[in-house]
């Protein structure tokens, strides 16, 4: 099927100046794109006043996790209506792949923030998720499966044997076409890992020319881990991804830039400036950043292990008490957040009352004090709530890594089943564009963050440029017609008209068409 976008306002992706014109698709590939095109099509869309752009790739996702599931295009949905074509995939050493068939932990593979229906193989994923995929997919192997499918969750070194046997999960992913793998240092197992097994893991991604993508260790002035008394937290996990890419020469991404709490903000520029001195010195690493102030977090997030590792019974007396009240204040002060800043995303279905308020003004609400409401909720939710954690930016430091020419653009964000949504996964990436319009940035640079240059990055061929042979992966927007609503998280944006998966529609005129048009895209070119 022909389809001829007409007149618009066509930004191609690679960051050079936009220019009225009109593009043509046959299938499923863009075979013109010129000023003017007089060809018979099946279908024109008058563009005049949109803006014609490949479609918006997110280079940090986990929707490789619920393609099988019953009610997938619930998880899927979202993240078309806002532009979004293409999603890398298994970041902070979690994929729903990369686990051996007679493992006996593949009930873990997801580390309890996800469940894979079916893990396995890489090669598996590939087929299982064949004409189930309603976007791209550019899959990375975490190594926290590989780790799980091994020893599970053991906190035990592994051998020399079992690292051998995670990098042959690794080789064959790398083999059949993933893009590269990813590290989660804050999750269980790879926060056990040792550095032996990181390098070799690295190595071995590198030996391909796979990409690494790391969730540091810290992201925050003071984190566990790390004397307390040293430099910050944040800048010593940086000097951790540094060294490994260092020692292995894998091309690294350091995953979601953020400075969780005001006392890390003071960590942004020296560690812009590391990132930026290692590239010029010729290694390859960069990051990603969100446009939402805030990100998920567990309800324990500041609560100190030896807390929760008590019996119910011995956490009520009041020296624990009042231990545990003490060394809370103490931690958001170092970390320079305070409990309204922490927004109540989930305790349980009896409880959906506190849901989308902070913790100070339910608090409020049952003339409780702060710390008591916390301490509540936590009790409610059996430790297993979620919160959205606010002060990971302020706007003026969204805007300088918008600005930063070695930053791309991502959600880590995922629908949930139940309580308030992260707004990251219905408006992140609109909410790029109105914050570049509300600071009067270029729009094709920008365009460019979203697309062709995080295709360039991950090495995703075809994709995030216009151009002849390019598949036909669309996004058509009113960039003057633009509306995000941040204080709504599940808003869905205004101006979004037309997304094409591969020369399908799927939004088609602002409403959303189910079609499975996605596919898992191979390093190796086969898809």
């Amino acid at each position: 099927m022909k389809t001829l976008f007409k007149n618009g306002f066509i930004v191609d992706g690679s960051g050079k100046p936009g220019f009225f014109g009109d593009l043509l698709v046959d299938d499923g590939k863009i075979v013109g794109i010129s000023r003017e095109i007089s060809a018979e099509a099946d279908r024109t869309v008058d563009c005049t006043g949109l803006v014609t752009a490949p479609g918006f790739i997110d280079a940090h996702s986990h929707n490789d996790f619920f393609y099988d599931y019953e009610n997938a295009e619930k998880f899927y949905k979202p993240f078309l209506m806002q532009g979004i074509t293409t999603q890398v995939t298994g970041n902070c050493g979690f994929s729903p792949f990369g686990i051996e068939a007679d493992s006996p932990y593949k009930d873990k593979v997801g580390g309890g923030l996800f469940h894979a229906v079916n893990p396995g193989s890489f090669a598996d994923f590939v087929k299982n998720s064949e004409g189930r995929l309603y976007l791209n997919i550019v899959p990375l192997i975490g190594h926290g499966t590989t780790r799980i499918s091994v020893s599970g969750y053991s906190p035990q070194p592994l051998s020399e044997e079992g690292i051998a046997r995670e990098t042959a999960l690794v080789d064959e992913a790398m083999q059949n076409g993933a893009f590269g793998g990813s590290f989660g240092f804050m999750y269980e197992p790879g926060i056990y890992a040792k550095r032996d097994e990181l390098v070799a893991f690295a190595k071995r991604i590198a030996a391909y020319d796979g990409i690494l993508t790391v969730h540091p260790r810290a992201c925050s002035k003071v984190a566990l881990g790390y004397p307390l008394i040293s430099r910050p937290h944040i800048e010593l996990a940086l000097d951790e991804v540094v060294e490994i890419m260092l020692e292995s020469g894998v091309r690294t991404e350091y995953s979601h830039l953020i400075f969780v709490g005001e006392t890390s903000w003071k960590s942004l520029d020296p560690m812009l400036e590391k990132f930026h001195k290692l590239n010029e010195r010729g290694h390859k690493i960069a990051y990603d950043n969100y446009s939402f102030l805030y990100g998920a977090s567990v309800i324990t997030v500041v609560l100190p292990p030896w807390y929760m590792a008590l019996p119910e019974a011995e956490r009520k007396k009041p020296f624990n008490m009042f231990k545990l009240k003490l060394m809370t204040n103490v931690t958001k002060k170092i970390l320079g957040l305070d409990f309204a800043d922490f927004t109540v995303a989930y305790i349980s279905p009896e409880h959906k009352r506190y849901e989308g308020k902070t913790v100070s003004e339910c608090a409020r609400e049952e003339g409780l004090s702060d710390f008591d409401m916390y301490i509540r909720l936590v009790d409610l939710s059996k430790g297993q709530g979620r919160l959205y954690l606010g002060k990971y930016y302020n706007d003026e430091i969204v805007t300088r890594l918008m600005k930063d020419d070695l930053s791309v653009f991502m959600t880590d964000a995922w629908v949930e089943e139940a309580g308030t949504q992260n707004g990251a996964a219905y408006q992140g990436f609109p909410y790029f564009l109105q914050r570049a319009k509300d600071n009067s940035m270029p729009l094709e640079q920008i365009v460019h963050k979203m697309t062709g240059k995080t295709a360039e990055r991950f090495g995703i061929p075809h994709r995030g440029i216009l151009a002849e042979g390019n598949f036909a992966d669309i996004t058509v927007f009113d960039y003057d017609g633009l509306e995000v609503n941040p204080d709504v998280p599940d808003f869905t944006p205004k101006g979004i008209k037309y997304v094409m998966v591969g020369g399908t529609f799927v939004v088609d005129d602002g409403k959303f068409g189910s079609r499975k048009a996605g596919r898992v895209i191979l390093k190796n070119g086969k898809c």
